[in-house]
């Protein structure tokens, strides 16, 4: 198996969407997992730099990050000349935002709060362009850029649908034999908290691990890719040693507060009076 940020081309270089898909897609045919950064720090610079890790995928946050979509347009291109275009989780499950998102560059989106196998539908429709699904045509830079046709796109966009709430639990199997569905994305928080269990996580209580592991092992039955947030490359090792295959495994923005305190523990620290 190549790796598109390692190995020389053999020809033309793939646009950054299709070469990004590609990887993803080669990595869960292989059945091995992506490891992603989630980037909630609204500047182009952080977001180059993200897409240039060797991280498997970056996903800029516009439900709960700093950037908005004023702000999109220039990180995705940022991470474009990084070789690599973005993953999107959207503000909410409505089509505008989910079209808006692909339109910009995003090669998958993630649906926030589809709790139902209807909601699902409508995450997925919204990412396929008739008669497939109900997406508009509206390529930002028709005039600069190769613009696949929309069978192409079709073929290129990845839908997942987060499963966070109790609902969406109870739904679980509907949701998966949604028609043009890629896969899921655990938000284990809002989980948590939706069934019950508060704030706490799967190490502190085993009701929470349960519903993790009933949710990952489902998805793979059903041929899906299960993704999970998780918030430390522990957790993302074992998840991943447990079947889930697109797993984030650290914040911009805590890379940087670590980093920071890293460095200043490393001083000493020295006595500044």
């Amino acid at each position: 198996m190549t790796d598109p940020r390692t190995d020389p081309p053999s020809g033309p270089p793939a646009d950054p969407p299709a070469r990004t898909v590609r990887h993803l897609r080669d990595r869960w045919s292989a059945d091995v997992p992506a490891f992603g950064l989630w980037s909630t720090l609204a500047d182009p610079v952080v977001a180059e730099l993200l897409a240039a890790s060797p991280f498997d995928y970056v996903c800029v946050d516009l439900q709960h990050g700093l950037a908005t979509w004023g702000d999109l347009p220039a990180m995705a291109t940022a991470m474009r000349a990084a070789g690599r275009a973005p993953v999107v989780r959207v503000p909410w499950n409505e089509p505008a935002p989910i079209m808006r998102a692909l339109d910009v560059g995003a090669v998958a989106v993630i649906v926030p709060m589809v709790n139902s196998a209807d909601d699902a539908r409508r995450a997925v429709s919204a990412c396929r362009y008739p008669p497939a699904g109900t997406r508009s045509w509206g390529p930002m830079w028709a005039a600069s850029r190769p613009v696949p046709e929309p069978a192409g796109q079709d073929a290129q966009a990845l839908c997942l649908v987060m499963i966070e709430t109790a609902a969406a639990v109870a739904d679980l199997d509907a949701i998966l034999r949604v028609p043009g569905l890629d896969g899921v994305y655990i938000g284990p928080n809002d989980l948590a908290l939706s069934c019950g269990h508060g704030r706490a996580t799967y190490r502190d209580d085993e009701a929470v691990e349960r519903l993790l592991d009933h949710v990952v092992t489902t998805v793979r039955s059903a041929g899906l890719v299960a993704g999970l947030h998780c918030s430390d490359p522990a957790m993302a090792a074992e998840w991943a040693g447990r079947g889930a295959r697109l797993l984030t495994t650290a914040h911009d923005a805590t890379l940087l507060a670590e980093a920071v305190e890293r460095t200043w523990t490393a001083l000493g620290p020295p006595d500044r009076a």
